[in-house]
């Protein structure tokens, strides 16, 4: 029954999963002995293995082992040379080691690392977010999960409200108030949560994307402090806003005095200042992580004039005492040197021409195949962002998009994908076209897909 089930939505035998998934596990073996001989068994001093825990989330047998990587392309111990795709999932957006981040860290690790205090690049960057992103107050943190807490923080301090609203299906990294999930339509703490004694479901909120109704109902009690959403959810297969949904997001959190957090860490793909510039969004609070520095653990979050007002009156008036935003390594010189490179010579809008114009014949490349094997699937993209779906859509909201997911169907794909020669992201079927990716290898990757779908739908 569950197979019939799986079939009749993916649209592949599982059967015929199964075996293409042990088929190319035996591939990637035999392609990769120095590799596994290292790190088959894990690598010694880490727990599972490895040193961060979603390094096994690889659906390969073992994890490659990286010896070098540089613009779109990288190369295992093993010497085999991979066209990427995942691309850091969004970390190296712009290529391994632009040239300019290059030469900024060069010259920043002569100057030192970290001390705590403003370098020449600090006065320059504040200029560029603003004329990047709109918004005109900035603070530097490490991490997005650092900056959306920080921003979350204020929002709170500022509104005098205890309560936030996510949507089902959301990713702000590892803030703890956002791993709260709907089940049979009510709101549980995210499963899986490790150590977690707290019901999150007392202080956040929680509805399905593009339910405008549902948004209004939950904010009108007016003790919710922010909306903190993606413009488009990612994490999960991807959902696209429906026509109206923001401008409709954006009218009920100013009719009930609720702040509105634009999380762009993953979106930033979609253009020159992100979802939010190209759209014409208007949140009164703003972050991005990940690519900011190029590669460099970075991340920035913005204020509105009116945010930035509140706030600094609110600490006018409050307590002395530590604020709970920090970190000791923020803002240190050696991220506003990377971010200053980045934003001056590597985020610019002709390499976002060039990023979305391949996206674009990534995106025609896939559909074409899916349509010629008539697999009950899609491709959504945003700007130089692309996913195929293994099933139908579009998808609506975050429910939708957890139940379209098929992981051992995904698995052997990704797996399959490596032996020939193209790496992407080991969450989702996430690929990003960079600065550096070029046709040949997006033409590699089409054509990798094609001969997969065959195997799996003949």
């Amino acid at each position: 029954m569950a197979e019939a089930h799986a079939r009749e939505r993916h649209g592949v035998d599982p059967a015929r999963i199964a075996e293409l998934r042990a088929r190319e596990a035996e591939r990637y073996r035999r392609t990769r002995r120095r590799t596994e001989a290292a790190i088959g068994e894990g690598a010694p001093g880490y727990f599972g293995g490895v040193p961060m825990h979603w390094m096994r989330d690889w659906p390969m047998p073992f994890p490659l082992v990286i010896e070098r990587a540089k613009g779109a392309t990288i190369t295992d111990i093993d010497g085999n040379q991979l066209d990427d795709f995942c691309l850091g999932d969004t970390g190296s957006m712009f290529g391994h080691s632009p040239v300019a981040v290059s030469k900024a860290i060069r010259r920043q690790a002569k100057r030192g690392l970290t001390y705590m205090l403003p370098s020449e690049d600090t006065l320059v960057v504040g200029r560029l977010l603003e004329e990047t992103f709109g918004l005109p107050i900035w603070q530097v943190a490490t991490t997005a999960t650092d900056a959306n807490r920080f921003a979350l923080r204020v929002a709170r301090a500022i509104t005098n409200r205890p309560k936030i609203l996510v949507f089902n299906g959301c990713y702000h990294g590892a803030v703890d108030e956002t791993f709260v999930r709907l089940r049979d339509g009510k709101p549980i703490n995210r499963p899986g949560l490790a150590g977690e004694f707290r019901d999150y479901t007392q202080q956040t909120r929680i509805v399905e994307f593009n339910d405008l109704a549902a948004l209004e109902h939950e904010l009108a009690d007016r003790d919710v402090a922010c909306v903190i959403t993606e413009p488009v959810l990612t994490n999960s297969s991807m959902v696209l806003p429906e026509p109206g949904f923001h401008e409709g997001l954006r009218e009920l959190t100013r009719r009930f005095g609720t702040l509105l957090l634009i999380d762009e860490t993953h979106t930033i793909s979609s253009g020159l200042g992100g979802y939010t510039r190209k759209h014409g969004l208007e949140p009164d609070l703003f972050v991005l992580g990940k690519p900011i520095a190029g590669g460099v653990p970075a991340s920035i979050w913005g204020m509105s004039a009116e945010v930035a007002a509140r706030y600094t009156d609110y600490n006018r008036k409050k307590e002395p005492g530590y604020s709970g935003m920090g970190t000791t390594l923020s803002a240190n010189p050696l991220q506003f040197a990377a971010m200053r490179a980045t934003l001056e010579q590597v985020m610019t809008a002709e390499n976002y021409a060039h990023m979305e114009k391949l996206a674009a014949r990534l995106e025609r490349g896939l559909a074409k195949t899916i349509a010629r094997y008539r697999l009950p699937w899609h491709v959504v993209r945003v700007g130089a962002r692309v996913e195929f779906i293994c099933a139908p859509g579009p998808l609506k909201n975050g429910g939708e998009a957890e139940a379209a997911h098929a992981p051992e169907l995904e698995a052997a794909i990704h797996v399959a994908l490596v032996n020939r020669g193209a790496l992407i992201a080991p969450f989702h079927n996430m690929m990003l076209a960079s600065p550096a990716t070029e046709r040949p290898q997006v033409d590699r990757l089409v054509a990798a897909f094609g001969d997969i779908a065959e195997r799996l739908a003949t």
